[in-house]
């Protein structure tokens, strides 16, 4: 299941926020139907991305049609999802179920339901940390589907012949990328903003984004010095940029374009085919002497929408599919990519995440993730990811990029708690 926008979009979803009052009605396609009744007449709407694996949706529509106690229709939705969703949300003839991900500003709208009744008996079988990133004043909003760590991939026999070993520190990972750039291979993809090292950036100077009040804690002497190196690294010309591929698609790595790549735990059976025994992942390397490695665990959710035809009959299938079919749930995780279950028994006996790479993707994800915080919303982001724009790509100063980072989401944190 690609990530195009499990990495998720955020500036998709903030052009979608930003949108709402403008967007009418509903905009999805691809629709199709997992069966053509069901029972009591009753019908649920379903909405999920376009997954990049194959068999994805087929599997979808498998799930749905094996559900007996309603019609539940997929729709399986192309182009930018967050803007569709957006709109398909102030709609009546919106989902009544769909995929997303943690988001305060989705709750506070009331546009979707607790979902506390159908956990309750399960809970405590989720890993803690993705119920706590989906819950708000004690209640749990959402059910997470699969859990996707993200890490920097390596061919090993690159490292050997340049003499590199398995960076521990962000200054490491620069040398690396110049000892490995060879000809028209770069040594370092980021993908092409570098945006997907900007939370990891904080997390491994040691700090957060924000703290357990919901106060700015990303800006720091280590996350300037950060914020330098990547800059030093993107004038290195060490480092693939204008890919024909973002970053959640292998391509750069497994055409040989970089000898280094980012890139979610979902795109190793494609990776592991290319090069069979000569692959490696580690954690983004931490920063400064108080830092540590870190791991972005990106995923998917399922949610009820407040406007659903019959919260209940959608909460119900919810149940069914996300909590009770614990097959499809393993089907889901590990059959089109790898991810990993978010309830610990699944986690714990999938087969295929047991042993060797995959095995060491589920210990990078223990030891070093972190999960989205529901507080830390798309405009947070976006103006985080200006500072990337600003003070790596572009040459202004950090701290003055900082500073103006700091306005907006200080703007954005008034709005939500006064």
């Amino acid at each position: 299941m690609s990530a195009m926008s499990r990495d998720w979009d955020r500036r998709g979803v903030l052009r979608a926020a930003a949108g709402m009052a403008a967007l009418g009605g509903l905009a999805a396609c691809g629709g199709n139907n997992g069966r053509s009744s069901g029972g009591d007449g009753k019908a649920i709407s379903q909405w999920y991305h376009q997954y990049g694996e194959k068999g994805t949706q087929q599997a979808a529509l498998k799930y749905a049609k094996a559900y007996t106690k309603a019609s539940v229709k997929v729709q399986w939705i192309a182009g930018d999802y967050d803007a569709k969703l957006a709109s398909g949300l102030l709609s009546s003839s919106g989902p009544d179920v769909f995929e997303y991900h943690p988001n305060l500003q989705m709750v506070q709208s009331k546009q979707v339901v607790p979902l506390d009744d159908i956990l309750a008996d399960v809970k405590s079988d989720f890993n803690p940390k993705d119920i706590a990133s989906h819950t708000v004043d004690g209640k749990v909003y959402g059910v997470r589907m699969i859990d996707d760590p993200q890490f920097l991939w390596y061919r090993k026999s690159l490292f050997e012949a340049a003499g590199v070993t398995v960076p521990t520190t962000l200054d490491e990972l620069v040398e690396a990328a110049a000892k490995l750039t060879k000809g028209k291979m770069k040594g370092l993809y980021l993908g092409n903003d570098m945006t997907n090292a900007a939370r990891p950036l904080v997390w491994a100077t040691g700090g957060d984004l924000l703290d357990a009040n919901n106060k700015p804690t990303y800006h720091t002497d280590e996350v300037v010095a950060g914020l330098k190196t990547l800059r030093k690294l993107y004038t290195s010309k060490t480092l693939l940029i204008g890919a024909p591929t973002e970053a959640w698609d292998p391509s750069s790595l497994v055409n040989g374009l970089c000898a280094m790549q980012w890139c979610g735990m979902w795109a190793m059976p494609t990776i592991l085919a290319a090069f069979p025994d000569d692959i490696g992942i580690f954690p983004f390397p931490k920063v400064g002497d108080k830092g540590t490695p870190a791991v972005y665990n990106g995923g998917w959710s399922t949610f009820v929408s407040a406007k659903a035809k019959d919260v209940d009959a959608a909460k119900e299938f919810v149940k069914w599919l996300w909590i009770d079919q614990k097959k499809y749930q393993e089907d889901w995780a590990t059959s089109y990519g790898f991810h990993i279950p978010p309830r610990t028994s699944l986690a714990a006996s999938a087969t295929k995440l047991k042993t060797g790479l995959p095995a060491e993707g589920v210990k990078l994800f223990t030891d070093y993730g972190h999960f989205d915080n529901p507080v830390w919303t798309p405009a947070m982001e976006t103006a985080f990811e200006d500072v990337i724009a600003d003070s790596v790509r572009g040459s202004k100063d950090p701290e003055a990029s900082l500073d103006k980072c700091d306005v907006k989401v200080n703007r954005e944190l008034k709005q939500l708690f006064g």
